[in-house]
């Protein structure tokens, strides 16, 4: 049987690597944000070097998904965070254009080989009794690097520009790999099966796969949308730039503290799969229809508020429930697929937004949010089946259950 103390020693390295992916992802977006002008980009230009690391991330987290499989969690983790730090560091020599994009585009790349190891690691180091408890933490601390990456980066840039941040980045790669080495066990390669190509599709068309999928899809579309237009709903309703940026942190906090609880009552049988996304995606609807039918000064926090609280629920769960589903020797390649769909997800909800809006207004374009996650959150009461869980399971050493 695992005890508490086993897998914690494990999965701190693995905390501070999802931080370091977030504030990589958002710490830089804002501090770009801020100083596009001085480095000779333009807005067209600005949106091309934002979306090289989703665009790495989308081609690449299934590849080294199955990567880690094949060779191990630990080795792809620690590589991938020693080339986010090397590609980094690339970024404090220069910040013209070319080589900014450069930056992103490899940085994009280590996190897409570090993100879905480390899922695959938390996964199996916390065991079948606690898999959503430490994938609560592990989404807490990512959704901390959300909220602190902007923050880190507006402190960062007075001091030394946009080197400074990428300076900090490089430490904090360099940092969590060393602590990963030093900690992360070095999980043995488990045995598998020969995949076809057909087997590939069953696997990522199977119900156990697609629905939780589906569910962090839109929950982390609703989370880009709402980063990126609650500001901006914010600054035209009069508060300022202080205020707007208020609006995110509440979202990130909410979000935040709310996944260790939620992953631990899952675990403990108190919030199923089924119930904890549906409500979650419900929350997330309402915040989103709250805002829309009553923009204000209220209504904004109260919306973050909400969809925090929501979007919180549903990662540690749904992750749980891939976990639960997956045969321990493909985990690393089901990480990647799921993490593949949260990258489509948070690229595709700010640009069907930003459609609708653009055609209609900005509280239309939420109530078309609100409804695809009232739709999803509806089709995942209905095919979402429990997954049963042995109290005292011991570590994923081999397969996992699968479900129904």
């Amino acid at each position: 049987m695992t005890t508490a103390g086993a897998p914690l020693r494990g999965v701190g390295p693995l905390y501070l690597a999802g931080f370091t992916t977030a504030f990589g992802a958002h710490g830089v977006a804002a501090a770009l944000g801020a100083r596009s002008d001085d480095i000779g980009l333009g807005l067209l230009g600005f949106g091309v070097v934002l979306a090289l690391y989703d665009i790495a991330e989308v081609l690449l987290k299934p590849v080294f998904g199955a990567l880690s499989d094949r060779v191990g969690v630990k080795p792809v983790i620690v590589g991938g965070l020693l080339a986010f730090t090397a590609v980094s560091l690339l970024g404090t020599v220069t910040v013209a254009p070319v080589a900014v994009a450069l930056v992103r585009l490899g940085q994009g790349a280590a996190a897409s080989a570090f993100s879905p190891a480390s899922s695959a690691a938390v996964a199996r180091l916390s065991g079948a009794e606690a898999t959503g408890r430490y994938f609560g933490r592990y989404g807490s601390w990512k959704s901390l690097g959300y909220a602190g990456g902007p923050l880190l980066g507006a402190v960062l840039l007075p001091a030394g520009g946009l080197p400074a941040v990428f300076a900090a980045l490089a430490l904090l790669g360099l940092i969590a790999a060393g602590w990963a080495y030093v900690r992360v066990p070095g999980l043995p390669v488990l045995p598998r099966p020969r995949y076809t190509v057909a087997d590939l599709v069953r696997q990522v068309t199977e119900r156990g796969f697609v629905m939780p999928t589906l569910v962090l899809a839109a929950s982390t579309g609703a989370f880009g949308v709402l980063v990126g237009f609650l500001p901006r709903l914010a600054g035209d309703l009069g508060l300022g730039t202080l205020g707007s940026m208020a609006a995110v942190t509440v979202l990130a906090l909410a979000t935040s503290a709310v996944q260790p609880v939620a992953g631990r009552w899952g675990d403990a049988g108190r919030l199923s799969t089924r119930t904890g996304t549906t409500a979650g995606l419900l929350a997330v609807a309402a915040g989103a229809v709250v805002v829309a039918l009553a923009p204000g000064a209220v209504t904004v926090y109260l919306a973050a508020l909400l969809a925090g609280v929501g979007i919180g629920t549903v990662t540690p769960l749904a992750f749980a429930h891939l976990a639960a589903v997956t045969p321990a020797e493909r985990l690393g390649r089901t990480m990647g697929n799921a993490e593949l769909g949260r990258e489509l997800g948070d690229a595709g909800g700010p640009l069907l937004v930003g459609a609708v809006a653009s055609a209609a207004t900005l509280p239309v374009a939420l109530g078309v949010m609100a409804a695809l996650a009232v739709v999803v959150a509806g089709t995942g009461a209905v095919v979402l089946r429990p997954v049963p869980r042995a109290a005292g399971a011991a570590p994923r050493a081999g397969r996992a259950a699968t479900a129904a």
